[in-house]
């Protein structure tokens, strides 16, 4: 059962793949509807699952479509624009209904360090003034490292960079209900760790902005604007 369950997850990431090169000429909001629609399950899958929040778990878990998939898709839309027009030092992306934020760990801390530098504080305050003007949205900041040192130690390290990042936009007015904090150790890396550039890489911060329950039911009602 196990082997039959991990091939068909396989099967459907591979079926989203296929679906997301067919329809690269539309904008997100389209996509957005149609995913929800008819291959959200399978996104859900490959970004991972999202625990304690309703509304992360329905937007990445294939429950929202259709029309209201697109009218959330307009309000993410919206925002990563923004965020791309003032995050130069993040890569923004907008994937399903939910856009991923990514902070090479370099850019916010020293080395061996979950303090914050001057320069990476303006960028969060950036950042908090956009979230605080789409206050209809959860946000999940993960710390991840490379593979050198001790498990435990990098666990450490990836946990109170993340915390790092929630506090700081908390003194930013960006509310705590909104926030939930994960570390990964070198558990999740995107490069390869026996290159400095792929360590480089795996030296991140993760965030990873979806909405919230108050949105999916404006999208419900009609209420978000184009």
């Amino acid at each position: 059962m196990k082997t039959l369950m991990f091939k068909s997850g396989i099967f459907a990431q591979f079926l989203v793949v296929i679906f997301l090169v067919s329809c690269s000429s539309w904008n997100n909001t389209q996509k957005g509807g149609t995913i929800g629609a008819g291959t959200g399950a399978a996104v859900g899958g490959l970004f991972g699952s999202k625990k304690g929040k309703t509304g992360e778990g329905a937007v990445i878990g294939a429950v929202i479509g259709g029309a209201v998939g697109a009218g959330i898709g307009v309000y993410m839309d919206k925002q990563a624009e923004e965020l791309e027009k003032e995050m130069k030092d993040a890569e923004i992306e907008r994937v399903g209904e939910a856009i991923k934020v990514t902070f090479d760990s370099g850019i916010l801390f020293g080395f061996d360090s979950y303090a914050l530098t001057p320069a990476s504080q303006e960028t969060i305050m950036k950042f908090a003034d956009i979230l605080n003007e789409y206050p209809d949205t959860d946000i999940t900041i993960e710390g991840h490292t490379d593979d050198k040192g001790a498990y435990e130690y990098n666990l450490n390290l990836s946990k109170k960079r993340a915390e790092a990042v929630n506090n700081y936009l908390k003194m930013q007015q960006v509310g705590s209900n909104r926030l939930v904090t994960n570390g990964y150790s070198f558990d999740r890396p995107i490069a390869d760790n026996t290159t400095e550039e792929g360590r480089a890489k795996n030296r991140r911060v993760e965030i990873l902005i979806t909405a919230n329950e108050e949105l999916i039911e404006k999208a419900e009602k009609g209420e978000i604007e184009n």
